[in-house]
């Protein structure tokens, strides 16, 4: 790719070119590709065509439709994002906001590495449920989103704009909407120089064909039922059989949603007939086909005939047992496209295709694997480069092995023989200013609900550019061909096998403060503890902890020395707080841990989020916490909690002076008497199978004295049940979990009885205990509760009718029980006071 590339005649269209053509190339190794494959691929050359679908979340996207247009239509297929699920809920573990943000981004590239189009991102941070567009687009900033849009548009040059959503509550959720309205607003500017003209130092203005909105029907999903809207409206049949790839659309869009598996979206293939419909919202009106108009054809680039030529023969004489024939065809291919306009980005996007077929062909395997996952700036590290050929049908040689950024360049003269390894190892250094490997939208704290990302060419890749890279040159059928790998660190597992792994810049020095909060109910100090890890060998200084005013710090430093990379060392402090005047205000202030050493400071820690389905991402946060000096009392000290999906609430109860114990069956089996109160986490009744066999026994438990606070659960879901729950019912007495909610964190929360004790005993909660409360209110409120129950809370968004669900009460015998959707999850990590008080209240009911 990178001959093809350096042809270009600015470095902007070579930036934005790399990563257009890359976008979904996987932090492993070249994947092969089976005949059927390579054959369709061939087929690819042969259209010119580009399509470009919106919407506003990872998993948002129809995969049946992408599927159709990127692997039968043959276009040239993106899915554009606007967030990256940071507001999702977690199935599969505690990561939320950005976290969650960086799991759904890879489960996103998954998807995209097996339907087939790329993946882009805008800078619009997933704040959560939004019921209407107005807000989504005034979070986010409008103009900023909508110039990412626009930016994508002119950048990708699609032919046509495909819209998941409609720009209208029909959309259901805010986001939706503002993804169809930001898109429909970008079309009608993108073409406009006067509009984002900043962005003009890098592209230039393109205006597609039409804009559709691929119609929604949620009563007749996954249905071929015509949508009764009025307008220029086509069906498309997507639910056809590749007989190239063995799969219908509809089994390989079910293999696409499937790699969602941090929202449950694993889902049965549907391989029968499957229409989709679309409405032309503006531009060209369609006759019969989506691409109405538009030449999808060579005869679209100047003194293409020849290429046109090259490509047909190329498909006429296609071998399945003999891929490797095609080889000199395709290097003609490359030479007669490199004499076209390559700064077209349809030439430039065909001579990327090219190279790779050629790869396909030949099954050529080179790659660069460092002998460790991470190295620190000015870090000398040994390199494996690995080439094999598998051919003696066409000539090839490997020339030259050349690192740009480590300084290696080898001239060689081999000629490769058929699966014989040809290794290449070298000591190389890591430049001494080399950038550590952050994710791109995370170097700078988010400003309300945007990404702040300085270079104009990265907004809305995937992720990070490969910082480490090895180029490749061979001589091919008499020709040179450069390509590039990025560094990757590979490994064995005894279970799973051959495994790979991002490899990594990181700082000399991590630290890492156990706890994200630390609440002080009164001036007695804590321990707060610190894990100081070492990126490179031989590191040595001294950490501090530094604090605003009114904290105090024991000791002042502690000195570490690290002999072996990766080393740890646990440093302890103790933290007090200085007395206050009154407790009627809560103070938050933050705690910075500084490493000091002879190469400088170092302020962040290393945060990994590793599963099995995704490559392991690395973040390195700043080493921080909040400290919060609160009034908070509790009666509650023993603690049993049932773990859900994405939960750090047993982490705030500790902090709170609570034993908590985990409550697994073996646990459950137990005398439950010994607890205060049981605390079942967010969709625990959703996921744990378990909780079935217990139910019986957790609501004796309440009977028999003891208090049950059940967080949120979703009314559908992995269901066993029609209500989507493990059990009948959650409670002793009968309710619905509805999908009610209030979505605007700062809405009035009426206390329906001031005299409750929920509100009372033993902390006196006020308005203000609603002050600061982050992304939302709550969720999935209970309705249809019996009489039996009390509603403590009325709250609603703007605009909209009271909603009573969001904390319910009984008593059940001599014990009580509480179903509450409002979003402790979020608010206890988060360090929210007034939160910290409520569940207080919860727990120590009745103590």
């Amino acid at each position: 790719m990178l001959q093809t590339l350096r042809s270009l005649s600015t470095a902007c269209l070579l930036f934005v070119s790399v990563f257009q053509t890359s976008a979904q190339v996987p932090y492993g190794p070249a994947r092969p590709a089976p005949p059927g494959e390579i054959l369709l691929n061939l087929k690819k050359l042969n259209v010119v065509g580009s399509v470009l679908y919106v919407a506003a979340h990872p998993d948002d996207e129809n995969t049946l439709m992408l599927s159709y247009l990127a692997k039968e239509r043959l276009a040239r297929t993106a899915y554009l994002s606007l967030t990256r699920g940071d507001g999702g809920q977690n199935l599969i573990g505690a990561e939320q906001g950005e976290y969650i943000g960086l799991i759904r981004t890879q489960e996103l590239l998954a998807a995209r590495r097996v339907d087939g189009p790329e993946q882009f991102f805008s800078r619009a941070y997933d704040f959560g449920f939004s019921k209407s567009t107005d807000e989504a687009v005034r979070t986010w900033g409008r103009d900023q989103v909508l110039a990412d849009v626009v930016w994508r548009i002119r950048t990708f040059r699609p032919d046509v704009i495909i819209t998941r959503f409609p720009p209208d509550p029909r959309a259901g959720h805010g986001h939706h909407s503002a993804s169809g309205y930001l898109a429909e607003e970008a079309f009608k500017i993108a073409a406009d120089p006067t509009k984002f003209p900043e962005q003009l130092a890098y592209t230039k203005p393109w205006q597609p064909r039409r804009i559709m909105w691929n119609v929604f029907i949620p009563s007749a999903f996954m249905s071929n039922k015509k949508p009764d809207e009025a307008g220029n409206l086509i069906g498309v049949e997507t639910g056809l059989f590749n007989p190239l790839l063995g799969k219908s659309y509809g089994e390989i869009a079910a293999e696409s949603r499937s790699q969602h598996k941090s929202q449950g979206f694993g889902v049965a293939a549907n391989r029968g007939a499957r229409i989709d419909y679309l409405l032309t919202k503006a531009g060209d009106p369609m006759q019969q086909d989506p691409f109405d108009g538009v030449d999808m054809t060579w005869k679209r680039i100047k003194g293409s005939e020849s290429v046109q030529t090259l490509v047909n023969q190329l498909i006429g004489q296609f071998r399945p047992d003999r891929p490797a024939a095609s080889v000199p065809l395709l290097v003609q291919l490359h030479k007669a496209l490199g004499k076209l306009d390559t700064t077209d980005i349809n030439v430039r996007t065909k001579l990327a295709d090219v190279e790779l077929l050629i790869q396909q062909c030949l099954g050529l395997w080179f790659e660069t694997n460092p002998a460790d996952y991470a190295a620190t700036p000015g870090e000398r590290i040994r390199v494996n480069s690995t080439v094999v050929g598998r051919t003696t049908e066409v000539p090839v040689r490997l020339l030259r092995v050349r690192d740009p950024q480590a300084g290696r360049d080898t001239t060689l003269n081999l000629t490769l023989k058929p699966n014989e390894v040809v290794p290449l190892t070298a000591q190389l250094t890591i430049p001494a200013k080399q950038a550590i490997s952050q994710p791109y939208w995370l170097e700078k704290p988010m400003q309300k609900g945007l990404f702040q990302v300085d270079d104009q060419r990265l907004i809305g890749l995937p992720e990070n550019p490969p910082a480490l890279t090895t180029e490749f040159t061979f001589d091919i059928a008499g020709q040179q061909f450069t390509f590039s790998r990025p560094w990757v660190y590979k490994f064995t597992d005894p279970v799973d096998g051959e495994i790979y792994r991002p490899f990594v810049v990181q700082p000399d020095v991590m630290i890492n403060v156990a706890e994200k909060v630390y609440a002080f109910a009164d001036n007695s100090p804590k321990t707060v503890e610190t894990v100081v890890k070492a990126g490179r060998a031989g590191v040595s200084g001294t950490l501090s902890l530094s604090v605003p005013a009114g904290w105090n710090i024991t000791p002042a430093n502690a000195p570490f020395e690290l002999k072996d990379k990766g080393q740890e060392a646990r440093l302890t402090f103790t933290v007090t707080p200085t007395a206050r005047a009154t407790t009627a205000t809560d103070r938050i202030d933050r705690i910075q841990a500084v490493a000091s050493t002879a190469n400088g400071q170092f302020t962040r820690g290393i945060r990994l989020v590793d599963y099995k389905h995704i490559p392991t991402q690395t973040n390195f946060p700043l080493s921080e916490a909040k400290l919060v000096q609160l009034d908070v009392k509790t009666t509650a000290k023993q603690i049993g909690y049932i773990m859900g999906a994405g939960d750090e609430v047993p982490t705030a109860l500790r902090q709170m002076g609570c034993t908590v114990t985990l409550l697994d069956p073996i646990e459950l089996n137990k005398d439950l008497s010994r607890f205060d109160a049981i605390v079942v986490g967010v969709r625990a009744y959703n996921t744990e199978d378990y909780l079935k066999f217990y139910q019986a026994k957790l609501l004796q438990y309440v009977q028999n004295g003891g208090t049950m606070i059940v967080q949120y659960v979703t009314p559908g879901g992995s269901a066993v049940l029609s209500n989507g729950l493990k059990v009948n019912q959650l409670g002793p007495y009968p309710f619905t979990v509805g999908r009610d909610r209030v979505t605007e964190e700062d809405a009035k929360m009426t206390f329906i009885n001031p005299q409750h004790p929920l509100l009372n005993t033993p902390n006196k909660l006020t308005e203000r205990d609603f002050d600061g409360w982050v992304q939302e209110r709550g969720l999935y409120f209970a309705v249809d509760f019996d009489k039996a129950y009390e509603p403590i809370f009325s709250a609603a968004d703007t605009g909209e009718a009271p909603k009573n669900g969001s904390l319910i009460y009984a008593r059940h015998g001599k014990g009580h029980f509480i179903y509450t959707g409002l979003a402790f999850f979020r608010q206890l990590p988060a360090g929210v006071p007034g939160a910290y008080r409520l569940f207080a209240n919860l727990i120590s009911v009745g103590k």
